[in-house]
């Protein structure tokens, strides 16, 4: 038995007057906004007009000075994994919203602590330094807070509102970043910070951001199809490298799946014609075996697929790799 299931994810072409796409700036070159962040290492943060002027002086528009203060800010700021996770420990003690809330500003007072005298925080953190620097430039910015969807985070249940990024305002039109996902990664092993600037989350496509950002209030989706918060919690599980690849269809699109013994899941992808992986493989755990497989691709006017045939009944989880890379991961439950 063979499953497909054509679900397409909506790529947006209506013509919205306020939201815009990250093509809009496929012209600019922001390596002399790199550089100049690069000339203020470990700069102090009691002087944010200070901080702003010397980022931004030298530059003549807008998007480059703000790419200049995202640069900065996701260089110099590191992510205290260890502040997130008490943090995430301590909310889901408080069911009273009183107790929550004077949590909250306990918490927040840390979180501002740490970020001036040592240049760590937590997303909150990242998205207030973001705005404030972008204030004194005369950029409008705001901070969005949601639900930000990882390996350990927001799959299935009713979610968690968990994270904040930004959204700002350029050439009238608004576009959505997250610094704290563009400043690196925690490493599963160690439960280290691992510092890397990866600007595939500055002024990302909308319809690629909800993918794994989804705001509480909708309006910042940016979008004109929106997705629910069902939906979006019950996707597959994709990881920034997929982006790369600019994804215009990703099949199934639900996490979990469910076939007979000896059945087939199909898996689709459909992308751009020069971004096509080289390599796809599948990485399927399950009774108590871990196999890494690389079937064959079926490649059809931009449209990737592979499928696998599960011999034996139990719950598998399929880890989807590019080049070596993981992109997405499923659960299927064999019967």
């Amino acid at each position: 038995m063979k499953i497909f299931v054509y679900i397409v994810l909506i790529t947006v072409t209506c013509s919205v007057p306020l939201y815009a796409r990250v093509s809009d700036f496929a012209d600019v070159d922001f390596s002399k906004a790199d550089s100049i962040a690069a000339r203020y290492p470990r700069h102090s943060l009691r002087d944010l007009r200070a901080l702003a002027d010397k980022l931004t002086k030298p530059l003549s528009t807008d998007v480059e000075k703000f790419r200049a203060i995202y640069t900065w800010v996701c260089t110099n700021i590191a992510n205290d994994y260890g502040l997130y996770l008490k943090n995430e420990r301590q909310r889901e003690k408080y069911s009273d919203p009183v107790a929550r809330q004077a949590w909250n500003r306990e918490f927040s007072a840390r979180v501002f602590e740490k970020l001036l005298h040592e240049h760590k925080t937590v997303c909150t953190g990242y998205a207030y330094l973001v705005k404030e620097l972008a204030f004194h430039a005369g950029i409008k910015c705001v901070i969005v807070d949601g639900y930000g969807r990882t390996a350990q985070s927001n799959i299935r249940g009713e979610g968690i509102a968990n994270h904040s990024w930004n959204a700002v305002q350029l050439n009238g039109k608004w576009y959505l970043c997250d610094a704290t996902w563009s400043s690196g990664a925690v490493d599963a092993k160690t439960g280290r910070f691992v510092k890397k600037f990866d600007a595939i989350y500055f002024l990302m496509d909308p319809a690629l951001f909800v993918r794994n950002h989804y705001p509480i209030d909708p309006a910042w989706m940016l979008l004109f199809y929106k997705p629910t918060l069902h939906e979006f919690l019950y996707r597959p599980l994709i990881y920034s490298n997929i982006f790369q690849y600019n994804i215009q269809m990703l099949l199934p699109e639900t996490f979990d799946l469910s076939t007979s013994k000896s059945g087939t899941v199909s898996f689709q992808w459909k992308v751009d014609h020069d971004k096509q992986p080289e390599t796809i493989a599948l990485q399927i755990k399950g009774n108590d075996s871990l196999d890494m497989l690389y079937p064959e691709v079926h490649r059809d006017a931009g449209i990737l697929r592979i499928d696998h045939t599960f011999r034996t009944k139990g719950t598998y989880t399929v880890h989807i790799l590019f080049n070596g890379s993981y992109v997405c991961t499923y659960m299927v439950h064999v019967t």
